[in-house]
């Protein structure tokens, strides 16, 4: 299990903001990975919060060519724990006509991370 913790603050040009906190209180900033499809995404700072000592600002930029029509979702993990730690889900194009759609696909998502890490954990243990 995971001791980080990561909130949402704004998405704002196309920079997704959070503020991370927990940790090993090492004064190093926590590793985080961010996936869209599996896919790494790179443009991604962990940043010492200067006002609140054991806090770090987190900013993804969000990748334009990976927006198109549909439902995109965006996982931020825990690299040491492989947990999720929050995630982000971008509509575009037509109107969807429920948000099971975003719903639906998160979980996908984190049924591939899932599957990921349970195939490597039986390679370790064999």
């Amino acid at each position: 299990m995971s001791d980080l913790s990561l909130v949402k603050t704004r998405i704002q040009a196309g920079i997704w903001e959070g503020v991370l906190s927990g940790g090993l209180g090492t004064g190093q900033a926590p590793e985080i990975e961010v996936s869209h499809q599996g896919v790494p995404v790179q443009g991604v700072a962990v940043t010492s919060d200067g006002e609140n000592p054991g806090s770090w600002n987190v900013k993804i930029a969000i990748p334009p060519d990976l927006l198109s029509d549909g439902v995109q979702t965006f996982l931020i993990v825990d690299p040491d724990a492989g947990e999720v730690l929050n995630s982000f889900t971008i509509v575009t194009g037509e109107p969807l006509e429920d948000d099971i759609r975003g719903e639906l696909d998160l979980l996908r998502a984190e049924l591939d991370m899932l599957k990921r890490a349970f195939r490597r954990h039986c390679v370790e243990t064999m």
